[in-house]
């Protein structure tokens, strides 16, 4: 689909990557990996148009469409959320245009044998294809589908844009590019803004309708869960992998320990070479041999190893007092703002030394919980700080709290005590401040940058509970192992809001789920609470059925008086018949669905043997420019794909009916 050749990228003295050549196929799911600063979203830029290669070529068939999500996006705040989702389909209102000025002028035409026309009549049937296979006009109802699917609900669907925070506007912005359905899908860090369940939906959507996909994510779960090719820019090189993440990550490590061996021989090499060369320099006998030396020494193409590998590096939270037994203590604690309310009756408690999550969609309590902790907002009910509590508070308005007049390393200077201080360049190189960047003032940093800063210096600091409000925004993969470690090694309490599952896993052993307004716990990590919640889908239905078998089994045993017999049974009979009348509801819609799909089946066969026909009669020269024929060839394809877009809505509206009654 796309060719790269000796692409090269220059923008100071050495290339951001030199002499990259890659193909990209139909089916690729590739991961484009490498630290940060090594090219990742330059390469998308390049691919998509946006920024130049200094040399090479990117070549890309003229059909070839491409969507690209950046990072950060110019977002528009005049439509409501369904307009704006509607913009994705304005290329099909222009191709549609198209199609009626060629059908029209097909129509007015009579040179049926003339080159020209036959062109004419292939550029129709192909840009007709085109349209139908974008969705032709049932495009609403996907709309809903991809919007949903990304966490908006339907009362979303009317709001302007601009109430919506920043991160939910990339997700409409995400959703256009969807809807969209190009061949090539690129992007950078998708899941930054997104939940855990929009993630699950987004990785099912990669995996199964997209055509080609290259992303840049620091979501280590999802990259593995969706991709089959992992693409390293190391070193300036671009270094394929045909396997996905997980086990580009192993043979990543195998090929830097061959790497390491090489450039120790190599150096060993130099080094030979060079004290011959000063041994005999100014000896006239061994003129010769020195010269021979001196050009074998020049042509030595140096061995350069990839960034160094911090996974080892250790970072241990400073000593603190010990806090009381129960650092967190919420007793019917309730928010609303205006007439919304955010949650009410949360009632939890946190004991010291306790990992917890805090999960759910955005917009569902999660950090307002958190402000609520740190008293930040008010709100009702009694929420307790535990005895000799000492703080440690992480969120995106952290880093705006940094003394931008200091340097990267005057800012973690200043907190680091005792033997930490000796590993500061360490510690900034893991969180991608290594070399000139720890000379940087604050105050010239970007965003995601100040955020790491404000991680740094948290970690550094002494304290007993640690509260972390989306922590791997702005990480990269091997800053966040660094994190993790530190965490799973802190012997305080941590409460984590995150959507990364991967950093969650063997991180926390209690999950608080939050929507619909309440909080509910979830014991043991992460995966547990997400397998658990399917299943507690699921039984939903049955708990009333359980509830009363229960009841009845209390109520029998013993010599029991008629009257409590009766009792019993009529209670029992009632709590059935209300279960036997849901199912027989549930079951009056699965048999009204399973009529239309069958309807709709029938009308397939039907319209699908009158294409076979008209198929036929088409193939033959004397009826192919027949416009009666083709006209009726055009109204039956846009009726067929009406029908099974249909048809594919009432089987999974039979799918979602039959999961009731489970």
């Amino acid at each position: 689909m796309i060719s790269i050749e000796n692409l090269s990228v220059e923008f100071g003295v050495k290339p951001l990557f030199k002499n990259a050549s890659f193909v990209i196929n139909e089916r690729d799911r590739i991961a484009l990996v490498g630290k940060n600063g090594a090219g990742k979203s330059t390469m998308l830029k390049i691919l998509c148009g946006k920024q130049q290669p200094t040399s090479g070529n990117v070549a890309i068939p003229t059909d070839t469409t491409i969507g690209y999500l950046p990072q950060v996006m110019i977002l528009q705040d005049d439509t409501t959320v369904r307009e704006e989702a509607r913009k994705a389909f304005a290329g099909n209102t222009e191709l549609k245009e198209r199609i009626d000025r060629m059908q029209e002028e097909l129509s007015n035409r009579t040179d049926y044998e003339s080159e020209s026309y036959m062109a004419l009549v292939e550029k129709f049937t192909h840009e007709h294809e085109r349209y139908m296979m974008l969705g032709a006009d049932g495009y609403e109802a996907e709309i809903e589908r991809t919007l949903m699917g990304l966490g908006f609900k339907r009362t979303d669907f009317e709001r302007p844009t601009n109430e919506f925070s920043g991160g939910w506007r990339m997700r409409i912005e995400l959703a256009k590019i969807l809807l969209q359905k190009p061949d090539v899908l690129l992007l950078d860090e998708p899941t930054n803004h997104l939940d855990i369940e929009s993630i699950q939906w987004l990785e099912q959507f990669l995996a199964t309708s997209a055509k080609a996909v290259i992303m840049v994510s620091h979501d280590r779960a999802f990259i593995n869960n969706v991709t089959n090719r992992t693409l390293e820019i190391s070193c300036g090189n671009v270094i394929d992998y045909k396997v996905k993440y997980n086990e580009y990550v192993v043979l990543r490590k195998e090929r830097r320990e061959q790497q390491i061996r090489a450039y120790e021989n190599q150096q060993k090499e130099i080094a030979d070479i060079k004290a011959f060369i000063e041994r005999f320099r100014y000896q006239a006998t061994k003129a010769v041999q020195v010269q021979q030396r001196i050009k074998q020494l020049e042509k030595i193409v140096p061995i350069e190893i990839d960034e160094v590998d911090t996974s080892a590096l250790r970072l241990k939270f400073p000593p603190a007092e010990r806090s009381g037994d129960y650092p967190i203590i919420c007793d019917e604690v309730r928010k609303d703002y205006g007439e919304h309310n955010v949650f009410s009756n949360v009632t939890l408690t946190i004991k010291r030394g306790e990992k917890v999550a805090f999960v759910g969609k955005n917009g569902e309590g999660k950090s307002t919980l958190v402000k609520c902790i740190m008293n930040e907002i008010p709100f009702t009910g009694n929420l307790k700080i535990g005895h000799n509590i000492q703080i440690g508070y992480f969120a995106q308005n952290q880093a705006q709290l940094l003394d931008e007049e200091l340097t990267v390393f005057q800012t973690i200077d200043n907190v680091a005590k005792g033997e930490i201080r000796l590993k500061i360049r360490d510690i900034l190189g893991a969180f991608m401040f290594g070399g000139e960047a720890s000379d940087k003032k604050v105050k010239v940093l970007s965003g995601g940058e100040r955020s790491r800063l404000a991680m740094i210096k948290l970690l550094l600091e002494p304290v007993n509970l640690l509260i972390l409000d989306e922590p791997t925004n702005h990480l990269d993969m091997q800053s966040k192992d660094v994190l993790k470690d530190a965490i799973k090694a802190f012997n305080g309490t941590v409460i984590v809001v995150s959507h990364d599952r991967e950093f969650l896993d063997g991180l926390v052993e209690k999950v608080y789920e939050f929507g619909g307004g309440k909080v509910k716990e979830h014991l043991g990590g992460i995966y547990d609470f997400l397998q658990s919640k399917k299943i507690e889908n699921l039984d939903e239905l049955q708990a009333s059925s359980a509830a009363s078998s229960a009841n009845v089994t209390n109520r029998q045993g013993g010599n029991q008086k008629t009257s409590s017999s009766k009792e019993t049974v009529t209670e029992k009979a009632s709590v059935n018949s209300l279960s036997y009348e849901a199912r027989k509801e549930i079951q009056k819609r699965i048999n009204k669905i399973e009529k239309q799909i069958a309807a709709s089946e029938a009308n397939i066969e039907k319209l699908e043997s009158r294409q076979a026909e008209l198929d036929e009669i088409l193939m033959d020269p004397a009826h192919a420019s027949d416009m009666k024929l083709v006209n009726e060839y055009t109204e039956l394809q846009e009726k067929l794909s009406a029908e099974m877009t249909q048809w594919e809505d009432l089987a999974m509206q039979l799918e979602e009916w039959k999961e009731k009654l489970l």
